[in-house]
């Protein structure tokens, strides 16, 4: 994932504007004419920021994974056992799926209609996705062997994604409860294990 900053006020609005087309309506129904009409700026103006629709995508999937991750920082500041902080994950999907912004996950729609693991796109889905991942294990690890953590973060990613699919279909609170009840399961179940 592009690690650029988002630069101009013009770009960031184009950003943002696609953003919210693509969240919408997806990615492949929505043309670039449709976005510089709705951003209302000049077709240069455009390309000269982007000058693929694959770039503006890639550029909108790293906004918003960069806003995800900074409002799971912010959640994570006051808590202090690692319990605690991988609660404020589920307590973040939580309010997403009741949100009446909540369509889904942009990134698993970009993973369905961007299916090849060489395209920019592909790479933006995973960067976001092993990155929650990565985020989950490092908080694991002061609570568990580094191997432990990395299958039990790996199983609770696949928990949220489950979690999200359900709540897509309408079905957001019970997911949401059973994924954290699972979760804790998990991760309960290390410190309950003794050597055979």
């Amino acid at each position: 994932m592009s690690s650029s900053p988002l630069g101009s006020d013009k770009r960031r609005h184009v950003v943002e504007t696609a953003y919210a087309l693509f969240k919408r309506d997806g990615f492949h129904a929505t043309g670039i004419d449709r976005i510089i009409a709705e951003a209302e700026v000049a077709k240069m103006t455009m390309y000269r920021h982007f000058p693929s629709k694959d770039d503006l995508i890639v550029q909108v999937l790293d906004y918003r994974a960069r806003r995800f991750d900074r409002q799971l920082d912010r959640l994570a500041e006051g808590a202090v056992t690692p319990e605690q902080k991988i609660a404020t994950i589920f307590d973040w999907y939580e309010r997403w799926f009741r949100s009446a912004d909540f369509h889904g996950c942009l990134f698993a729609h970009a993973l369905a209609e961007f299916g090849n693991p060489e395209h920019p796109v592909f790479k933006a889905v995973a960067g976001q996705k092993n990155g929650l991942r990565r985020r989950m294990q490092s908080i694991l690890e002061d609570m568990m062997p580094p191997d432990r953590a990395a299958s039990t973060a790996a199983a609770l990613l696949m928990l949220i994604e489950g979690a999200t699919l359900m709540a897509e279909m309408g079905q957001a609170d019970t997911a949401i409860c059973h994924a954290r009840k699972a979760a804790f399961s998990i991760i309960a179940a290390p410190s309950a294990m003794t050597a055979p």
